[in-house]
């Protein structure tokens, strides 16, 4: 076999034609589970074999669990196939993107190299604080529903003067208020919020030639992976990178789209021809994930979507089973049924189980009756349209004793993990007023709100001398810790900031729960071994970047988080599904109003096409077998509702459904 039938052997011809383009633009049409990081993959290992320099490409996607697959996946094809090179591609989310352009241009932005990047929690408490100095009632005018629709203009790549000038209505002119305020908020306190990171650094692109030259240089050939996810910002940020020498290959399947609530533009894919001619466009429909019956269900559901281009998956895998169908009677039914069902899956992976079932005596089972838990259970997955849907479904869990984790819970939110980093923050940004307020007081040190404002308005000299000897103690502890970041590894910092703060102090001689924050701490300890190989100093700086761009799946990627957690059952909404693959999966939920979601306002209203596509999203991540279910009663806001099932259900052939039994009910139900 030549070299270049070793590299390219596990593709497909489409995948393989896509792998050898070179030059110029490229669209990869690509059906769900057809293989798209591998081609991504696979072209990039072609272009270094073909003597491209590794830091002259770029990769982008939209998720740190992707990017860190796609990432881990080049090295290794690099090694194996492009032997040993001095640099590797740059890979990573369009907001790290943003973040590394921003870092390497901070002066001109009027930024320090250690900004802070505010999350969403930091972001509305700011706006909060804007609508109180303005006179506004929060009450009336929620500081949430003003952050989200900041962030959708910023999004569109509007900014505040445009903003101000096109929105004279009487929402629009509170808005442009409350925006005015918080970026004057935001640029005392050194910091970003997430949107900045994509506006300031394409912003930069777009009006600095000298520095827009330096990038289009640095990338020759650039990747955009999920492409019909990308808002205008991201649109227009791909734009300039590449324009120059217009070697950009996207992949995206307009199939797929289902982010146009936070600004994804289907145009952009659908138009990718229109802005480059003279592309080349690849359609891989092969998928590799999926049995025969979920793909036919999948083809049939997506069918009746106008605005597509024409595709049809098909797969070599097996026909499989059908497809389950559960009418359930409440939502508790609902439950028990898929709490029921996944018992049943582990009883047929011979999986020893603390409530009974049959074991089988397999080296999986004794691990099981050890630690209750086994890595069958982290290949299911139950996905619901709405947060809400969890109650029940956990509640399941919990009764059946089977180990489950829901996404969203981003361990990066939790109290005390705010609390460490936040000291961190104010160590190296002495500007960042949220985190000197978060921890100024905690460990408490008896520096009250009052002291705060005179803290902020520099008058510390009209303060009793007590107060300001804890106030000097305070700022010297900030110091002891930026030194210690200068000088250590990021694990050892992380325990001296946990001592020297009095944190672990406070939590040791705690309660119970207190205890558990501790070991969520420790497990923030663990968490930074890996940016040890960084250079003291790097390693904080990269560990804060990414605690502040972490989203809901990576609680997903290892960490060392206890075996519990990686062995579960995974409980997620669809559109944090995206991009995952189960070996079974639940889609609960399926009635007329939840799921496709029914149109509240113009705010939150979604096209039926979208809820088709999400329905589309949640059916492909199934690989052998997946389960539909609805219920007949649902109690939503405290009123119980009748239902009829979703028309997604009818869509679907009756030949590959089959109906689940009923288990014997007697409840009373009662209608207001």
């Amino acid at each position: 076999m030549t070299t270049e039938a070793q590299h390219l052997g596990g593709l497909n011809n489409e995948q393989k034609e896509a792998a050898l383009h070179m030059k110029g633009p490229m669209l990869i049409i690509a059906g769900a589970g057809a293989g798209k990081t591998k081609t991504i993959t696979h072209r990039i290992v072609n272009l270094i074999k073909e003597g491209i320099v590794p830091d002259k490409i770029l990769a982008v996607t939209f998720t740190n669990k992707a990017a860190k697959e796609m990432r881990e996946r080049i090295i290794a094809e690099i090694e194996k196939n492009a032997g040993e090179q001095d640099s590797v591609p740059f890979v990573s989310t369009f907001h790290s993107l943003g973040v590394f352009i921003i870092k390497e241009n901070a002066r001109v932005l009027g930024l320090t190299k250690y900004f802070t990047i505010l999350d969403e929690s930091d972001s509305t408490i700011l706006i909060k604080e804007s609508l109180k100095e303005l006179g506004i009632d929060p009450k009336q005018h929620d500081p949430k529903k003003i952050k989200n629709i900041i962030s959708r203009e910023k999004g569109k790549f509007v900014h505040l003067p445009m903003f101000t000038e096109e929105r004279t209505d009487y929402v629009g002119k509170i808005v442009a208020q409350v925006w005015n305020l918080y970026e004057k908020k935001k640029e005392k306190e050194n910091s970003l919020d997430f949107d900045d990171l994509l506006l300031k650094a394409t912003k930069l692109l777009q009006e600095r030639e000298e520095i827009r030259q330096i990038y289009q240089e640095k990338w020759e050939y650039i990747h955009i992976d999920e492409y019909q996810d990308t808002n205008e910002v991201q649109y227009l940020m791909s734009k300039l990178l590449s324009e120059k020498h217009k070697n950009i290959a996207v992949v995206g399947d307009a199939d797929q789209n289902i982010y146009s609530w936070r600004g994804a533009n289907l145009k952009n894919i659908l138009s990718f021809e229109k802005d480059y001619p003279d592309a080349k466009i690849v359609l891989l429909e092969q998928n590799y994930r999926s049995t025969k019956n979920i793909l036919e269900a999948a083809n049939v559901i997506i069918k009746k979507n106008k605005y597509r281009p024409d595709k049809n998956l098909f797969t070599k895998n097996a026909m499989g089973e059908k497809i389950g169908f559960y009418e359930a009677l409440d939502e508790t039914d609902e439950a028990d049924f898929v709490a029921t069902k996944i018992l049943e899956i582990l009883d047929r992976a011979g999986v020893a189980f603390e409530n009974g079932l049959a074991g089988g005596g397999t080296q999986e089972s004794e691990d099981l009756s050890k630690s209750n838990t086994s890595p069958v259970l982290s290949n299911i997955a139950i996905l619901y349209r709405a947060n809400f849907q969890s109650r029940a479904l956990e509640e399941a869990m919990l009764r059946y004793n089977i180990p489950y984790q829901v996404l969203g819970v981003k361990f990066f939110e939790r109290k005390e993990i705010k609390d460490t980093l936040a000291y961190l923050r104010a160590a190296l940004n002495r500007d960042s007023l949220s985190d000197i307020k978060r921890i100024i007081n905690f460990p408490a040190r008896g520096i009250g709100k009052v002291t705060l404002v005179k803290i902020f308005a520099d008058d510390i000299e009209n303060l009793p001398v007590k107060m300001k000897i804890k106030i000097i103690n305070f700022y010297e502890i900030l110091e002891e810790i930026k030194e210690k970041i200068k000088s250590e590894k990021a694990s050892q910092v992380i325990k001296f900031v946990v001592k020297k703060s009095g944190i672990e102090n406070e939590l040791s001689s705690g309660t119970e729960e207190d205890m558990e924050r501790l070991e969520n701490i420790k497990e923030l300890v663990t968490l930074a071994l890996k940016y040890d190989n960084l250079a003291p100093g790097l390693g904080i700086e990269k560990l804060l970047e990414d605690a502040s761009l972490a989203s809901d799946q990576d609680s997903l990627i290892e960490r060392g988080e206890k075996k519990e957690v990686k062995n579960s059952v995974k409980l997620m909404t669809v559109h944090a599904s995206k991009g995952l693959e189960f070996k079974y999966v639940f889609i609960t939920g399926l009635e007329d109003g939840l799921f496709p979601h029914e149109k509240q306002n113009e705010e939150t209203s979604i096209d039926s096409e979208e809820e088709r596509r999400l329905f589309y999203v949640a059916v492909t991540r199934a690989r052998n077998k997946l389960f539909l279910s609805f219920a007949n009663f649902r109690t939503i806001f405290g009123s119980r509702s009748i239902n009829t099932p979703s028309e997604f259900i009818s869509d679907i052939p009756a030949d590959l459904l089959e109906k689940e039994e009923e288990k014997n009910l007697l409840k009373t139900i009662y209608l207001d």
